[in-house]
């Protein structure tokens, strides 16, 4: 075939060629030889060029109709994925199941998990409606064996609901795996009886497995939450023995040489935990964190007197603000015990907190010792320093356990100059904050 195609192109050249030039010139002597080199070069030629084209050749591809499930498919796991995201519960199922039924070309749409319809929409939902026990044989099997099933009349459907003109005919059933675990089932459904159109059953058996592979996201996501709200717990709950032991150690201190400097500073503690025992979460506001602080001080200024100097410049504003409970406090007594207590003299610290570019920004800076810069990267390592290493610690790895690694604590010093604490957090209004005036400053 490919032979015959080059000689008749070879043919057909040489004939507009030796017509041509026997138009132009008069080439009676000998015309037979011509026309035979103009056939064997054009011969030549086509060959060639037929032979190049071979490896090149452009292949047009006829898409089936069936096929557009694929596209139906992508557009459903797209707008489900973020209910599904939330688990398989009544309110994401029904958000599915009308996703499903818009997209689709399907008359109904249900969806249930191992016991109960979780959703039904589309033909007949006024008498199907959610919530009830799985009562088709068809959808126990399905969810019993997990193979798809497809039922071609009204007869195998058995509608369960009593009195009820049932416009179904025929549906698909696919099951709902999660983790290789029968979760549930999707079922699509049609009005007319007979077999389910082929992309129709594609389309249960697509939609089953990308709702499959959401629901495992979700509880990726539910064990990831999981295992954060008991790191963050691990970790509050390190703090308040923390400050406790740290209090108390000073009170036991005048108890000797000034009963009631104690005696005032254990009715201090006691408000102040009082206090703690009746929040409940990972937050407090910005006023109740202060006042975390201001008790501290309370306690410390009654030991240091004059050598310890607080400097405050606070935005008032930002007092509905929340902030992860005991954030400051342990910046505070940082600044304290490792920055001023081993300084020659009288020192300061500083407490700045200001809004900036929609977060809340705090800065605790001292003047005291400073730290050695071989030091600072093993700060904020658990057990590094006496006490203190676990409360900045603490901080640092609640911070970003709440907010992202970009969150974490930044440190700066220099020795003799002292050191500058940064934390920021969003902006996180508290709707039941009132204004309750300042807060009363040690």
């Amino acid at each position: 075939m490919h032979l015959l195609r080059v000689a008749a192109i070879a043919f057909g050249l040489t004939v507009v060629q030796f017509g041509t030039v026997f138009m132009a010139a008069d080439v009676t002597t000998h015309p037979w030889v011509i026309v035979v080199v103009f056939f064997l070069i054009n011969a030549l030629g086509s060959y060639l060029l037929l032979d190049y084209m071979k490896p090149h050749k452009y292949v047009t591809v006829r898409m089936d109709e069936g096929d557009e499930h694929l596209d139906s498919t992508l557009l459903i796991a797209n707008e489900t994925l973020p209910f599904l995201r939330q688990g398989l519960n009544e309110e994401t199922a029904q958000k599915a199941a009308e996703i499903i039924l818009k997209i689709s070309d399907v008359a109904a749409v249900a969806i249930t998990d191992r016991e109960r319809v979780l959703a039904y929409v589309g033909a007949g939902c006024e008498r199907h409606q959610p919530g009830r026990l799985i009562l088709t044989e068809a959808t126990k099997q399905v969810i019993q064996n997990g193979e798809l099933k497809i039922v071609d009349n009204k007869e195998k459907l058995k509608c369960p609901v009593k009195d009820c003109d049932c416009p179904l005919e025929a549906a698909v059933i696919a099951p709902l795996k999660c983790r290789g675990q029968i979760e549930g089932c999707v079922k699509l459904y049609q009005t007319k009886e007979g077999q389910m159109p082929p992309h129709v059953v594609k389309l249960a058996v697509g939609i089953a497995q990308l709702l499959g592979v959401q629901m495992e996201l979700a509880e990726l996501d539910r064990q990831t939450q999981l295992v954060t709200k008991a790191e963050l717990q691990a970790l509050h709950a390190q703090i308040n023995p923390h400050f406790l032991f740290n209090t108390l150690n000073t009170i036991i201190m005048f108890s000797r040489t000034n009963p009631e400097t104690a005696r005032r500073l254990l009715i201090r503690l006691a408000a102040f935990f009082r206090q703690t025992l009746k929040k409940h979460g990972h937050f407090n506001t910005l006023r109740e964190e202060l006042e975390y602080i201001n008790t501290y001080l309370v306690l410390e200024k009654a030991r240091f007197r004059e050598k310890l100097r607080i400097l405050r410049d606070i935005d008032p504003e930002l007092m509905k603000y929340q902030i992860p409970v005991l954030t400051l406090q342990p910046l505070v007594e940082n600044a304290v015990k490792h920055g001023i207590t081993p300084k020659v003299g009288p020192g300061a610290v500083q407490i700045t907190i200001k809004k900036d570019l929609g977060e809340l920004h705090v800065l605790v800076k001292d003047d005291g010792v400073g730290i050695p810069r071989d030091r600072i990267g093993l700060v904020l390592q658990q057990g590094v320093g006496s006490g203190n290493g676990v409360g900045l610690s603490n901080v640092n790895e609640r911070l970003k356990s709440l907010f992202g690694e970009e969150y974490a604590l930044r440190i700066t010093s220099d020795v003799g100059e002292g050191t500058t604490i940064q934390v920021r957090v969003p902006l996180i209004l508290d709707a039941q904050e009132d204004e309750r005036g300042q807060v009363n400053e040690a």
